[in-house]
């Protein structure tokens, strides 16, 4: 799991300014998601690469991306703690992390 979470940390830090989105594939448990299953996207949706259909988030990260042409990679989580943050109300500071 760790190398499926590195490879699309790269790929998502370095596609957007090539116009391309790696997101994960709806429908598919991340206890079995391999590199191969994830969806390369354009910036108007449309499926680049990949068997699945993209995630239902899709929408929402090419909007961001659009609108925040900077930005070097979105991160969705569920994270306990990013929603015990949320729930106090707070933000959650920005952490550039740099693969390797």
């Amino acid at each position: 799991m760790q190398k499926l979470k590195q490879q699309v940390f790269e790929a998502n830090m370095d596609l957007p300014r090539y116009g391309l989105v790696v997101i994960k594939p709806s429908g598919v448990a991340y206890e079995t998601m391999k590199a191969d299953d994830m969806v390369v996207v354009d910036m108007s949706g449309r499926v680049v690469e990949g068997e699945y259909r993209p995630s239902s988030d899709t929408a929402t990260h090419l909007e961001l991306y659009r609108r925040y042409p900077s930005l070097g990679g979105i991160v969705h989580t569920h994270s306990t703690h990013a929603t015990a943050w949320a729930q106090a109300g707070l933000a959650i500071p920005g952490v550039r992390h740099h693969a390797r």
